[in-house]
């Protein structure tokens, strides 16, 4: 038995000709706050606060920042506002010169030995003979 796999399941469907749904609320929203601003207030508030609530509603349904929707920054943004912050700071106890009479430690460096050629090559001799070393002729060697 056979099944259709869905896929671009990442793409939200247009319901409402070319906007998603989620398009759709957030211009409806901000048109509606807009008309109701308009009808309630004089003609220069309704057009100082409906401004800014278009610009926000039209940010949420079409701006998208580094690639995801807007309300994901707005998210963020209150997330960051509201939470308690937690400040740590750990106290050192090798401070920084202060002046330039001190002198700072010098780089403590690593010993590390040398190998000579023969020492190499004596190495290099031992691994080889331990990786062809054949089982087959230890066992008949061990048994004469």
């Amino acid at each position: 038995m056979r099944f259709q796999v869905p896929q671009f399941i990442e793409v939200e469907d247009k319901i409402f000709g070319p906007l998603t749904f989620k398009q759709f609320v957030y211009v409806a929203g901000g048109g509606g706050i807009v008309v109701i601003l308009f009808v309630f207030l004089p003609k220069f508030l309704a057009i100082l606060f409906a401004l800014p609530i278009a610009a926000f509603a039209g940010a949420l349904a079409f701006y998208k920042f580094n690639d995801k929707p807007f309300i994901h920054f707005v998210e963020s943004f209150f997330n960051y506002s509201l939470k308690n912050k937690l400040y740590i700071w750990k106290k050192t106890d090798n401070p920084r010169p202060t002046t330039d009479s001190q002198t700072p430690k010098p780089i403590e460096q690593i010993y590390v030995p040398k190998l000579s050629e023969s020492k190499l090559r004596e190495l290099t001799w031992s691994l080889d003979i331990k990786e062809n070393r054949n089982p087959v002729t230890d066992k008949e060697s061990s048994n004469i």
